[in-house]
């Protein structure tokens, strides 16, 4: 190893310089063939302290960003929540902030806080298997819910979602409550936007919907309305396990 390999400017962190990860990986390289610290710091001119470090530390790492002021703190949980809510959009977690909290922050400062569930999220997502069934099989009904502002007032809009499941393809409804009306209205919405019915409808255990589910025998006992609904479009109900 050549003194002119370390030509690069180091940033100057801590009164410590930072090594590049070439320069760590040559370390490393050097140290199993059995050369010394001393005789590694040498070479470009480092402290024996700093080719310590990153041996110790098996390779080369980022500096740890100094801890801001936490405009956040003791909100973690409701971030949390709000964060998977809303699947990661974190201008929309600004929006509940400021209406549920009254805070304002920056955006900047949201995603700050919610960068390691962001981390959990994409680790979740590509760990998860898609359940996927043949075309015309199945449809798949949930609600979800959001905070919108009308004429300057704090709305809970209630969101009736549909997915298709083999092409993805999504049908939303959004209804001021979530009872069975709505639930019956979203699905004839849903038919009519596809064009069809399945065979399949696959749904939570909603109290509208289902009237018992045993979780041990799976046995599901479906709601009156529900059953005579779904024999009058001509679909089977099927209810996740609880």
């Amino acid at each position: 190893m050549k003194k002119s390999e370390y030509n690069v400017p180091h940033t100057q962190v801590r009164g410590e310089p930072m090594q590049s990860p070439e320069d760590v990986a040559a370390m490393l390289h050097l140290k199993a063939c059995g050369w010394g610290t001393k005789r590694i710091a040498d070479e470009p001119g480092i402290s024996r302290n700093t080719v310590k470090r990153y041996l110790r530390q098996g390779g080369w790492a980022p500096y740890a960003s100094p801890k801001r002021s936490k405009s956040l703190e003791g909100l973690e949980e409701w971030l949390k929540a709000r964060f998977l809510q809303h699947a990661g959009n974190a201008a929309v977690v600004l929006q509940d902030l400021q209406l549920e909290h009254g805070l304002t922050v920056s955006l900047r400062t949201v995603e700050r806080a919610c960068a390691p569930l962001r981390q959990a999220l994409a680790a979740e997502a590509k760990a998860t298997v898609r359940f996927e069934t043949p075309p015309g099989k199945q449809l798949q009904i949930d609600f979800g819910s959001r905070h919108i502002t009308i004429d300057g007032e704090s709305v809970k809009v209630f969101l009736f979602v549909a997915t298709l499941g083999y092409s993805r393809r999504h049908y939303v409804h959004a209804f001021r409550h979530e009872r069975q009306s709505a639930w019956f209205a979203g699905l004839e919405g849903a038919f009519r936007h596809f064009g069809g019915v399945p065979e399949q409808v696959l749904l939570d255990n909603a109290r509208a919907l289902v009237d018992h589910h045993n979780a041990a025998t799976r046995e599901v006992v479906f709601n009156e309305r529900l059953a005579a609904f779904a024999r009058y479009w001509g679909f089977r109900p099927l209810a996740c396990a609880p």
